[in-house]
This record gives C-alpha cells, structure tokens and sequence, in this order.
C-alpha cells in the first residue's frame, strides 16, 4: 500500500507586496553664542533650543559639537518619515526655529537626506 503522495500545499491567494519607504534627514548646526563666559551659561542657552526642538517637531536632537568651547555650539538632530515631503518640511521648520533665536548666531548648516536607495 503506497501513501498518497502531496503535490502541493494549500493555495495561497496572491498578495501584493507593498514596499516600506522610510527616509532619514539629518541637521547640524554651527552656532556662534553671544556674550557667554562658563559652559553653565552655554549650557543655558543650548539646552533650551535642543529641547524646544524636540517638544515641537518630535526630533532627536542634542549638543553634539564644540562641547568644551564656551561661544560654540554643534547641534545634531534627525527625523525619520514614511513621506519624503513631510521630512523636508519638518526640517525646513528645525532650521527656521535656531536661525530665528536672538541669542545666537547661525553660522552653517549642513543638511542630509538618506532614501530608501542609499
């Protein structure tokens, strides 16, 4: 007596794939402090600018730069979106925030954009 032999399993319904895309934007800012002379005064003027970065975008941001000088700043944040122009707005709205704080000076800022084909 022979065993039936299974030709294939259930059938599975085709389903479309839809693919993922996430896209990641990166900002880094140089700043120029103003009359600043401890690093507690720096740290007063940089804490409140990263944390008002995070608390209205929702962006990971921190002090990343310049650390141990007392009239420089770096500040480094990133933004992962599902849709490209909502990363580019969110960013836009980032770099408008630092640029329009009285009590310092923007001096550059550097801006990536990493796609699903990097």
């Amino acid at each position: 007596m022979s065993l039936p032999t299974r030709m294939a399993g259930p059938s599975i319904p085709y389903r479309r794939v839809n693919r993922l895309h996430m896209y990641v934007g990166t900002l880094s800012f140089d700043l120029l402090l103003g009359d600043i002379r401890s690093l507690k005064e720096k740290r007063s003027v940089v804490r409140p600018i990263v944390a008002e970065l995070q608390r209205k975008y929702s962006v990971s941001a921190a002090e990343v730069d310049h650390l141990d000088l007392h009239r420089r700043a770096g500040i480094g944040l990133a933004v992962v979106s599902a849709d490209a122009g909502h990363l580019t707005d969110v960013l836009d709205r980032c770099e408008r925030l630092v640029a329009g704080r009285p009590e310092v000076e923007l001096l550059s800022v550097r801006r990536r954009f990493h796609g699903d084909d990097d």
